[in-house]
């Protein structure tokens, strides 16, 4: 086989995404990766007693992963696949932000960020038919401008904040809240496409190879 021959689509490797997350996914999609099935975990994602916010995205992640593998590994199909799982948790120091469900969470969390940096970890696990675990955590700093009363009812009324760890979509109308961030934007959205690649890379996955089939 050369270089720029695509790959048989028989010999093509399963690749499996630990999420219903339609941001992961397109995510995943413009790193030119389509998984093969989606394997969602529904978890307890309630901190435990003084977590830490890297020890609880590190938790949620692998806790994703292992729900994810099993599921995979239970059927001919998806048996041998690349399973990848990620969880995002934005912190104000240590204290943890919820992933706003209703409105007055929201609006707790756009005060508590209005004017203010915070932190957003990433934390990316990825497995490959060895059943051999990779993980990587990327840590993004944002700061905010200082929101006023206007600026957080018009968001709150956008509903683009529901489900949202810290109770905000970067990629939607909240960026143009940001006004700076040092780190990975895509894992702010929710999947670092740096170490995600890397990951599967180093696992064997043919990354180039499904960008020359989407070619």
């Amino acid at each position: 086989m050369t270089e720029t021959s695509p790959i048989p689509p028989a010999a093509r490797p399963k690749l499996v995404l630990a999420s219903a997350s339609p941001r992961r996914l397109a995510l995943m999609q413009q790193a030119g990766l389509e998984p093969d099935a989606l394997l969602p975990a529904d978890l307890d994602e309630t901190p435990l007693k003084a977590e830490k916010p890297r020890d609880l995205v590190r938790r949620l992640a692998r806790a994703k992963l292992d729900v994810a593998v099993a599921a995979a590994r239970a059927g001919e199909e998806l048996r041998d696949s690349y399973v990848v799982a990620a969880d995002t948790v934005v912190a104000v120091g240590r204290r943890i932000l919820p992933k706003a469900e209703v409105t007055d969470e929201a609006a707790a969390c756009l005060r508590l960020l209005s004017g203010r940096a915070h932190r957003v970890y990433t934390a990316i696990c990825v497995m490959g038919p060895k059943d051999r675990p990779r993980e990587r955590l990327v840590e993004t700093r944002v700061r905010f401008k200082r929101l006023s009363a206007r600026e957080i009812d018009g968001y709150l009324a956008s509903g683009e904040w529901r489900g949202k760890a810290g109770g905000y979509a970067i990629q939607g109308l909240a960026g143009s809240f940001v006004v700076k961030l040092v780190g990975s934007y895509s894992a702010v959205v929710g999947l670092p496409l740096y170490e995600t690649v890397g990951l599967l890379e180093g696992e064997g996955f043919p990354v180039r190879g499904a960008w020359r089939d989407a070619a």
